[in-house]
């Protein structure tokens, strides 16, 4: 899992959970509550509104929200959106040798494994499970 596709989720996670608010979500808050660069965080969310998952507020009270249900974008999505989604093991294949094609093979199984696991993962999901286990903390 990329930097970027952890950001990326981590701000939609973030939009998310916050979407029944009355304002958008400020850059800055996302930035310090998950110490993502600011300038990275910037074209993550630029990615991610060009695909249609979040609009954008200008100004003083401006900043971001979901546009989209969370219950319908999976954690693929959001990795698709910002071009990690999509296999990293590209090899040029000129091994051509039963070692190399079972480890090519083996690789193509283990994406094919992650993708399935992020695709069947909604936001909406891990946003149940976070408003969970905050409700469960306590305080002394």
């Amino acid at each position: 899992m990329s930097a970027k596709a952890h950001y990326a989720c981590l701000a939609m996670l973030e939009l998310a959970l916050r979407q029944d608010e009355d304002r958008p979500v400020a850059l800055r808050e996302i930035t310090a509550r998950h110490s993502i660069p600011q300038p990275f965080l910037v074209q993550i969310l630029q990615q991610l509104k060009q695909a249609g998952y979040v609009t954008s507020t200008r100004g003083s009270q401006g900043g971001y929200r979901l546009s989209v249900d969370a219950a319908t974008i999976s954690l693929l999505d959001i990795c698709d959106a910002i071009g990690c989604g999509e296999s990293e093991t590209t090899l040029d294949n000129a091994d051509t040798t039963p070692e190399a094609q079972v480890l090519d093979s083996t690789w193509r199984a283990a994406s094919k494994a992650f993708r399935d696991v992020l695709s069947a993962i909604r936001l909406e999901d891990l946003a149940n499970d976070c408003a969970r286990s905050e409700g469960a903390m306590f305080y002394i």
